[in-house]
């Protein structure tokens, strides 16, 4: 038998969710494409230009655009945010501080105080148990 080494690829989107970049907004090549995991590992290691201006001033896709508001995806769309936004519109938001995104942040702030408390318990019934 005879080994056989086969390249891993991609589909466009996967690509682009690794990238952190919104797909609909990368160049027709890209889109159409596949992604070889040699292919992703120089876009990472060495960004063409149209990747960091998009990494810069987007659209960024949900994930990004609810780290750099803060909060949780569904926080998004609660909030009534459900499409890609650019950086400067992320911007605009931080400075209106619209009521969905105060109570937002509130409650990510609240997610993320209640988990730092279960992994400190969590760490001290280990250390008891040890």
């Amino acid at each position: 038998m005879t080994s056989h080494h086969t390249t891993q690829s991609m589909k466009p989107a996967t690509a682009a969710k690794k990238l952190g970049v919104y797909l609909e907004a990368t160049p027709a090549e890209f889109r159409e494409g596949v992604v070889t995991r040699a292919e992703l590992n120089a876009l990472q290691a060495d960004p063409p230009q149209w990747l960091l201006d998009l990494r810069r001033d987007g659209p960024h896709p949900r994930p990004v655009v609810a780290q750099k508001l803060g909060v949780s995806i569904a926080g998004l769309a609660r909030g009534g945010v459900t499409e890609a936004l650019t950086t400067e519109q992320i911007e605009a938001l931080k400075q209106e501080q619209p009521e969905w995104l105060v109570k937002e942040r509130a409650t990510q702030a609240e997610v993320r105080k209640e988990a730092a408390r279960l992994r400190q318990r969590d760490a001290e019934r280990a250390s008891k148990d040890a």
